[in-house]
């Protein structure tokens, strides 16, 4: 979770482009950022697929007010409205983004890999769907996101702990360390215009996904979980995982809560 996801980027650097934050331009190099190309298709109005600025400008001609984030799991619809079809594709690809307004529209990337591990060459396509015009489903505030996390990294810690795997030790800290400069090279966490408690919150979402990842085994070197602590079968990492599985969704709640602190700030205001 320390590598954001398409869906949180084009959120954030298209909520700053339709509020006239950002150049097209600029928008576009953050939303894209190592892939190669992100285009957008289905839009209404448009036959063929279109690149990212023009993409975005036709969002906001036919209404869009903003974009929130959706990042659902198995069992868990998170920021989605449906209809089903659309909940469908986003559910497998674990992430969409909704563009509410006179016409809600949701977007769903598909994502194209060509060429070797180390050299991959990535093209994004946005399907643009029509989507309900509903609340989107599990987002919390940002004051009760943050709230939930500042508990859920207790009981994660609390759980690595008892486990004897990462969350305390020195060694878990420095794969955390070195796992957060691998992903935060280059980046800039949200886009001008979120409210500084929105960037604390992804920060501290992002943490806690990074303690589960590592816990997991999961991208921290041998992969296997050996270095990070006592229990090495497989059974036994999955039951770190299954029990940290409510932490990681309160980190997912977390996480959209941040990416759509934009839209929900401009509202209550």
């Amino acid at each position: 979770m320390l590598t954001e996801p398409r869906s949180g980027r084009l959120t954030a650097w298209g909520n700053a482009l339709i509020a006239g934050l950002v150049s097209p331009d600029e928008a576009v190099h953050r939303i894209v950022a190592d892939d190669a190309l992100h285009r957008i298709e289905g839009l209404p109005g448009e036959t063929d697929p279109v690149g990212l600025s023009l993409g975005l400008g036709r969002l906001r001609a036919l209404g869009a007010t903003g974009l929130l984030a959706a990042l659902p799991a198995p069992g868990h619809p998170l920021g989605l409205c449906g209809p089903p079809d659309f909940n469908a594709r986003a559910m497998e690809a674990e992430e969409a983004v909704i563009a509410p307004g006179a016409q809600p529209l949701g977007l769903v990337p598909e994502v194209h890999e060509a060429g070797p591990e180390g050299d991959l060459h990535v093209e994004v396509v946005w399907r643009c769907l029509p989507v309900r015009d509903a609340p989107p489903a599990d987002v919390p505030s940002l004051g009760e996101a943050e709230r939930e996390l500042a508990e859920a990294l207790r009981e994660a810690t609390d759980l690595l702990s008892r486990m004897d795997v990462a969350g305390s030790g020195p060694v878990a800290d420095a794969a955390l360390d070195a796992y957060r400069a691998r992903a935060e090279r280059g980046r800039e966490v949200l886009a001008p215009g979120y409210p500084p408690r929105a960037v604390r919150v992804l920060e501290l979402a992002q943490r806690v996904g990074a303690l589960i990842a590592i816990a997991s085994g999961g991208d921290t070197g041998s992969g296997d979980g050996r270095e990070h602590g006592a229990a090495v079968s497989a059974s036994q990492i999955a039951a770190r995982t299954e029990a940290l599985r409510p932490v990681e969704r309160t980190a997912r709640r977390a996480q959209v809560a941040a990416y759509n602190a934009f839209v929900e700030e401009r509202e209550r205001r």
